[in-house]
């Protein structure tokens, strides 16, 4: 089976229907929070995930944005954010999110937003925090968002794991014995340096992971956003990845 995985779409429509051609055929798609906030389309970034029978977990954007976490931890152009898009999102939208999870399981898998061990607000960001969260999850891997950066840290036995910062254009990587952390980077609003949009893909036949990345037309989304009045910020940070 061939699992297309998403994270940090944040309200980006036309980064997410990028990726999703780009990824294509593939057989099911996981997404892992995050799904709406800083971006202009959220009810139409929700819609096209129920369209797709997507299955995955709630981030603390989302959280936040149907009134199940407070903003103040948030700073004020996320804030912001999550208000515009608490004030837009339908009640169907609404009550898909609520369904979601904070963590859920499938085959090798655990799925959370942002680590085993915090679901919402931990990034898996260096070797030390991905040890520490191995023995917060049972399966073989664990896949995380909430960094918008692709990421993958591996450990086998007691050994000390290692990080690997993988590019668009390497081979797909082998998931064998190595315990591992996952993270596919962010669909909506990449932090790397790198404007493209970021995703995943799942061979769970052939054992394999391979990171993809995509352009999408950005001008567009960014006028989407200046027109709702969002923050100017999260518009012009979209043409860097950052």
């Amino acid at each position: 089976m061939r699992i297309a995985v998403l994270s940090d779409i944040h309200g980006n429509l036309p980064a997410l229907e990028a990726v999703l051609a780009a990824m294509a055929p593939y057989d099911a798609v996981w997404q892992l929070g995050d799904i709406v906030g800083y971006g202009p389309q959220p009810n139409e970034v929700i819609a096209r995930l129920i369209d797709e029978g997507a299955r995955g977990v709630r981030g603390n954007h989302d959280s936040a944005a149907i009134g199940m976490l407070a903003t103040e931890a948030f700073n004020d152009e996320a804030a912001a954010a999550i208000e515009w898009t608490a004030e837009q999102l339908s009640p169907v939208a609404r009550k898909w999110l609520a369904g979601l999870p904070t963590r859920a399981e499938d085959g090798p898998f655990t799925l959370v937003h942002g680590s085993p061990r915090d679901p919402m607000w931990e990034y898996v960001y260096s070797v030390g925090v991905a040890r520490a969260n191995m023995a917060r999850f049972t399966t073989q891997n664990c896949l995380v968002g909430h960094t918008h950066v692709p990421m993958l840290f591996r450990r086998r036995s007691d050994a000390v794991g290692e990080r690997v910062a993988p590019g668009d254009d390497d081979p797909p990587l082998a998931l064998d014995e190595w315990r591992s952390i996952i993270n596919p980077g962010s669909v909506g609003q990449p932090r790397d340096g790198d404007p493209r949009a970021g995703a995943m893909l799942i061979d769970d036949e052939q054992g394999t992971v391979e990171w993809r990345r995509v352009e999408y037309p950005i001008e567009p989304v960014q006028q989407l956003m200046l027109d709702a009045g969002l923050p100017l910020r999260l518009a012009a940070r979209l043409s860097f990845g950052l």
